[in-house]
C-alpha cells in the first residue's frame, strides 16, 4: 500500500478517535458538574455557538455561563451519547449522535426528568486538539417532571 495513503488513513482514524473521545468526555463532564474556564477551553473554541433547549448562546464564555445555569437545575444527571456519525473534512468535522439524558431535579425532590434527541456538532482542529465550534441539541421526546426555568433562562432567555 502507498505510504501516503497509509498515513492519510492513520490520520483519519486518529481524528475519529480523538473526536469520539472529546464527545464522550464532554458528556461525562456534564455529570461531573465542574464548569470552570478550564472546562470551557477543553471543549469549546472561543467563538463557539451552542443551541440548547434552554436557548442559544454565542462565545465560549456565554456557553460556559449557560451550561452552569442549565445544569444548576439538577442535583444529579447521567448523559449518554451513542451512534455518532463523524464526517471529516481536513481540519473540520461534523458529528451527529443520539443523546439520552436523565436528570434528578434540584432541590431534593427526587423528581426525574428524561430527555432524548440528537446532538449535531461542528468541530475544528486547533493547536490544543479538536474543539467544538458549534453544537445543537434537538430534543425529540421527554418524560417526567421538567425543571422550572428561572426568569431569563429558556428559549427566549
Amino acid at each position: 500500500m502507498d505510504t501516503e495513503i497509509t498515513e492519510n488513513r492513520i490520520r483519519e482514524l486518529l481524528d475519529r478517535s480523538e473526536i469520539t473521545g472529546l464527545l464522550d468526555r464532554y458528556l461525562r463532564s456534564l455529570d461531573d458538574g465542574v464548569f470552570d474556564d478550564r472546562w470551557a477551553r477543553t471543549y469549546y473554541t472561543e467563538d463557539a455557538t451552542a443551541e440548547m433547549p434552554i436557548g442559544t448562546v454565542h462565545g465560549r464564555d456565554a456557553v460556559l455561563a449557560h451550561i452552569r445555569r442549565g445544569m444548576a437545575l439538577f442535583d444529579r444527571t447521567v448523559h449518554l451519547g451513542t451512534n455518532a456519525v463523524i464526517e471529516l473534512d481536513g481540519d473540520r468535522a461534523t458529528a451527529r449522535g443520539a443523546q439520552l439524558s436523565t436528570h434528578v431535579l434540584a432541590g431534593g425532590s427526587e423528581a426525574v426528568f428524561i430527555s432524548a434527541g440528537h446532538a449535531d456538532t461542528e468541530l475544528v482542529r486547533t493547536a490544543e486538539g479538536w474543539r467544538i465550534r458549534a453544537s445543537s441539541l434537538r430534543i425529540t421526546w421527554t418524560q417526567g417532571t421538567p425543571p422550572r426555568l428561572p426568569a431569563g433562562l429558556g428559549p427566549q432567555g
